[in-house]
């Protein structure tokens, strides 16, 4: 399979244009419009509907998306590992999602693994929460940084840190019965943390921003103000400057992360060795 086409294809269902995506891939329209066809005729049925204004995946194209995004970031993959030089022996792929690639903790721990492994080339990949267990049984990446290890056979797992998630607004002087008052934000912390915040009766109702990532919750509370659990670290800058306060009584939600590989993966005696190593350099 050609990447360009599936490079095409993802571009055109970004865009949903081609003249769109032709800018964005320095193309002509013909030639992306050449290329979709090129990768139809290779899969044997449309991927878009082409109606006046319209563009459309078809139910095989829907199909075929998280294929070609596995196919290209395995193929980026593989052309880094085949292209070590002779100053890296090894790459660590190391996944997690945007929520916790925010946190300090992470680039701790990555300027750590430089420190104990300096052989090593680092390569960071940005999943959702559903794409954690898939990546790793399909060797997409090495290990994953996560607060919630999936629940997969061989999994192996190590703990780095922890964290608090606390209870922040904007306004002063508020406690869980005055927030109610108060736009919600919602930070997707999964599973466990919405079961904890779904025991905070005065926060049941809809956000007014659900998110995936830190800055644009924090941002929010900020310009437009409002309520929703923010990590300690990204609070407390704003919380000593004013600008956002602590609700009074309400529960700082305890998290720890994790590192997360399987013990059948081609690389776990060096991710082994690399976790005995930084434990012993603790």
């Amino acid at each position: 399979m050609d990447t360009d086409l599936l490079r095409t294809f993802l571009e055109v269902n970004k865009t949903r244009h081609f003249g769109k995506a032709a800018t964005n891939l320095y193309l002509t329209q013909s030639a992306v419009s050449f290329r979709i066809r090129q990768l139809e005729i290779k899969l044997g049925t449309p991927v878009f509907t082409r109606k006046r204004g319209d563009l459309r995946l078809t139910a095989a194209g829907e199909r075929f998306v998280p294929y070609a995004e596995s196919i290209l970031q395995t193929w980026g993959r593989a052309r880094q590992d085949v292209a070590l030089t002779d100053s890296y022996q090894q790459q660590l792929t190391v996944g997690a999602t945007s929520l916790i690639w925010e946190m300090d903790s992470c680039s701790d721990w990555l300027e750590q693994v430089e420190a104990n492994q300096p052989d090593w080339a680092l390569r960071t990949e940005s999943l959702s929460r559903q794409q954690i267990s898939n990546a790793l049984l399909e060797k997409q990446v090495d290990v994953v940084l996560t607060s919630e290890p999936p629940k997969l056979a061989d999994l192996q797992q190590q703990r780095i840190t922890a964290f608090e998630l606390l209870l922040v607004c904007s306004e002063p002087d508020q406690d869980l019965e005055s927030v109610s008052e108060l736009p919600m934000v919602y930070l997707d912390w999964g599973t466990r943390f919405g079961l904890e915040h779904g025991r905070i009766a005065s926060l049941q109702r809809t956000p007014v921003l659900h998110s995936h990532a830190c800055q644009p919750a924090l941002k929010f509370l900020l310009n437009r103000g409002g309520v929703g659990f923010l990590p300690s670290t990204v609070a407390q800058p704003w919380i000593e400057a004013g600008a956002l306060h602590v609700v009074k009584d309400s529960p700082a939600m305890a998290n720890e992360l994790y590192l997360v590989w399987l013990s059948t993966s081609d690389k776990h005696e060096d991710i082994e060795a690399l976790v005995s190593n930084l434990e012993n350099d603790a």
